[in-house]
């Protein structure tokens, strides 16, 4: 068995790719204000795609003629993974709060198993439903800061609508990743679905740039740069070819189980970059996400 395909990598990788993403947090809260929401997707996956491209670029030569076989698979994913869990994060983002957009996303790993389940029979055995549960009620602790009498004061807003789309969407590419075969690596085929989702941002960039509307304007300046280089390189290149990498290895159901860890990283990259504390529901909330993440990764007994 190969490296990328042992489990013992892909275990590594449960915990590597939600840090990974959790970058995203920071160029999200940063961006309003400098940079547009079509703009930072459309640059953050123009640079994803030529990173990768470095190392895919002797596999898609040799493969050239397959190139155009199921490309209509790539603009599927292009629009569910970069055009609408990009820009739409984005946009959700500047209308709702965090408390909103974690409890909404903390619905997608349910979607992933629910449907992987029913469709891609990816059979969870009780322990698995159960360390999923554990990690569900984990997060949830953390997004509410303890407190669990404040989920009934959690109103939706207009914002929060872009963020299920974008939930939604993400269960979708989950789920056609595992279900459409490939001829091409983890790393060329994720080059090409970036590469079909920059064609379609390109003129959804166009349109936002042109409508004069709040907030779809673009500062150039050193910021623009550094949040679409963090964006391109973290959660672009190195979160998604890790979940593709990931996904491969443990199957959908088990591979969205890192949106679990997702707040509790971004606590810690919260405190490290912008000195915000760790608080003791960040700690009690990890202690449960982690145990339950690994129950649910245990391979199902037969």
């Amino acid at each position: 068995m190969s490296f990328f395909n042992s489990r013992r990598w892909a275990l590594l990788l449960l915990l590597i790719t939600p840090a990974l993403w959790s970058v995203n947090y920071l160029v999200g809260r940063s961006a309003p204000g400098t940079v547009a929401p079509h703009m930072l997707a459309l640059l953050r996956w123009s640079l994803a795609a030529v990173i990768l491209a470095v190392f895919a670029w002797p596999e898609l030569l040799v493969k050239r003629r397959l190139l155009l076989h199921n490309a209509w698979h790539y603009f599927v994913f292009g629009a569910l993974g970069m055009w609408i869990c990009g820009a739409w994060v984005y946009i959700g983002a500047r209308s709702t709060g965090a408390t909103n957009i974690a409890l909404i996303y903390a619905l997608a790993p349910v979607f992933i198993a629910l449907v992987s389940t029913f469709w891609l029979r990816e059979r969870l055995g009780t322990v698995q439903w159960l360390g999923s549960a554990l990690a569900f009620l984990g997060l949830v602790h953390v997004v509410i800061k303890g407190q669990w009498a404040a989920l009934a004061q959690v109103r939706l807003v207009a914002g929060d609508l872009w963020i299920l789309g974008a939930t939604v969407s993400w269960t979708l590419y989950s789920i056609f990743l595992q279900r459409w075969p490939s001829d091409f690596s983890p790393v060329a085929r994720l080059v090409l679905i970036i590469s079909a989702g920059v064609l379609l941002l390109v003129p959804l960039t166009f349109v936002e740039a042109m409508s004069g509307l709040p907030m779809t304007q673009t500062v150039w300046n050193y910021k623009t740069v550094v949040l679409v280089i963090a964006a391109g390189v973290v959660p672009g290149a190195g979160a998604y070819l890790a979940y593709t990498v990931l996904q491969k290895s443990l199957g959908a159901a088990r591979a969205g189980l890192t949106l679990y860890l997702g707040p509790v990283y971004a606590a810690v990259t919260a405190y490290l970059v912008l000195g915000e504390p760790i608080e003791g529901y960040h700690l009690l909330g990890a202690a449960v996400i982690l145990p339950g993440i690994y129950l649910a990764s245990l391979a199902k007994k037969s």
